[in-house]
C-alpha cells in the first residue's frame, strides 16, 4: 500500500477533530460583523482553539504529504470526509442531534468518497508556471475583497458564505501544494513562491472559517467550504497538474465525485446554530422576577395577603422551569411563618377590642 493511503486515512480524522474544537472557540467568542484579523487573537486565547489549530496543522501536513502522490479530487474530497467525522465526535461529546435526513447525507458523503479512493491513481504533479503564480495571487485578492462584505451577512447566510469562501482559499491552497508536495532541495522549496502563498491563503481560509462558525452551525459552516474547495482544486489538477484516474474508472469518479459534492452541499441546508446543545461549564442563567404567591389565614377576617417570593433560577434554553433551591424553599417558609405570626396578633388585637 502507498504512504499517500495512509496519510489520507489519518488526515481525516484530524481535520474531524480540528473541527469540533475550533467549533466550540467560536461558540464561546464574541460574534465580529467585520472581516477583523483581531478575532484569532481572541480565538487563540483558547485552549480548545489552540488544540483544534495543532490537529489541523496535523491534518495539514497529512494531506500535504498525501498530495505528494494522490490526485487532487480525491484529497480535497477525503478533506470533506472529515466532515463525518466532525458530526460523530459532536453527537458523542457535545451532544449535538442530528435529524436522519443529515445521517443519510452523511452516509453518502462516506459512498461517494469510497467511489473516488476506488477510481484515483497515484500519480505525481506536474509543476505549475508562472501563469498558475499570478492566478493565485489575483484569487487572494478577490477572496479579501469578497470577505470584506460577506463577512457583514448574518445568520445562515453569512455561515454559508463565508464557509465557501473559506473553501476558494483552501482550494488555492491546495493547488499550491500539490506541486509543492515534490520539491527538488531544501533550498527550492523555501524559495518556491508557492510556499507563501500556500501560507497566505491557509491564513485568510482559517480566518473565513472562524466567521462562518460563528453565525451557524459547523455542520453548514464545514459543507460549504468543502464544496467550494473540492470542484476548482479537483478541475485544475486533471486539466494543469497531470492528475489521472484509473483506466475504465471514469465512471467511478464522476458518480463519486457528483455524489460527493451533491452529500456536502445538501449539509449546507442544516444551517440552524447547534451550540445550544452542548454542556457548557458554567451555563448563564437568568433570574425571573419575583411572583407572588397568594397565602390565606382562616383566622384573619380581611382578605387574603400576598407574600412576595424570589422564583428559583431559570436555565437559558432549557424549554422548563427550573426547581427552587433549598435557600429559596427556606425563605419562602420563614416568610410565611412570619405572615402567619402578624395575622395571629392582629387577630388577637381585634378580639381584645371587643
Amino acid at each position: 500500500m502507498s504512504a499517500g493511503w495512509v496519510f489520507l486515512g489519518a488526515m481525516i480524522a484530524a481535520y474531524g477533530l480540528a473541527n469540533m474544537l475550533q467549533s466550540v472557540a467560536a461558540a464561546r467568542t464574541t460574534a465580529h460583523e467585520t472581516l477583523d484579523p483581531k478575532l484569532l487573537v481572541r480565538l487563540a486565547r483558547q485552549g480548545v482553539y489552540l488544540l483544534g489549530v495543532l490537529f489541523q496543522m496535523v491534518g495539514f501536513v497529512l494531506a500535504f504529504a498525501a498530495r505528494g502522490e494522490l490526485p487532487l479530487f480525491l484529497v480535497q474530497a477525503a478533506v470533506a470526509a472529515g466532515l463525518g467525522v466532525t458530526a460523530i465526535l459532536g453527537v458523542l461529546f457535545l451532544k449535538w442531534r442530528l435529524p436522519r435526513s443529515e445521517i443519510a447525507l452523511l452516509a453518502a458523503l462516506l459512498l461517494g468518497l469510497g467511489a473516488l479512493v476506488f477510481a484515483a491513481q497515484p500519480h505525481p504533479s506536474r509543476p505549475l508556471g508562472p501563469a498558475g503564480v499570478l492566478g493565485l495571487v489575483i484569487v487572494l485578492g478577490g477572496i479579501a475583497v469578497v470577505g470584506f462584505f460577506a463577512a457583514k451577512l448574518r445568520g445562515a447566510k453569512g455561515s454559508v458564505a463565508l464557509g465557501a469562501l473559506a473553501g476558494v482559499a483552501f482550494a488555492a491552497a491546495a493547488v499550491a501544494a500539490r506541486p509543492l508536495a515534490n520539491p527538488t532541495s531544501g533550498e527550492a522549496f523555501l524559495t518556491n513562491p508557492l510556499l507563501y502563498l500556500l501560507i497566505a491563503h491557509s491564513l485568510v481560509g482559517q480566518l473565513l472559517l472562524g466567521l462562518a462558525m460563528q453565525r451557524g452551525s459547523t455542520t453548514a459552516a464545514v459543507a460549504a467550504m468543502d464544496a467550494a474547495a473540492a470542484v476548482p482544486a479537483a478541475i485544475i489538477g486533471l486539466l494543469f497538474l497531470g492528475d489521472r484516474i484509473a483506466p475504465g474508472r471514469e465512471w467511478f469518479a464522476a458518480t463519486g465525485f457528483v455524489v460527493t459534492l451533491a452529500a456536502v452541499i445538501g449539509l449546507t441546508f442544516y444551517a440552524e446554530p447547534q451550540h445550544h446543545h452542548q454542556r457548557l461549564p458554567a451555563p448563564m442563567r437568568a433570574i425571573a422576577p419575583p411572583t407572588p404567591v397568594p397565602t390565606a389565614n382562616p383566622t384573619a377576617s380581611g382578605p387574603a395577603e400576598e407574600v412576595p417570593t424570589a422564583a428559583a433560577p431559570a436555565v437559558v434554553g432549557s424549554g422548563a422551569r427550573a426547581k427552587p433551591n433549598r435557600v429559596v424553599r427556606t425563605s419562602q417558609v420563614r416568610a410565611r411563618a412570619r405572615l402567619r405570626a402578624r395575622h395571629s396578633a392582629r387577630a388577637a388585637v381585634r378580639a381584645s377590642n371587643r
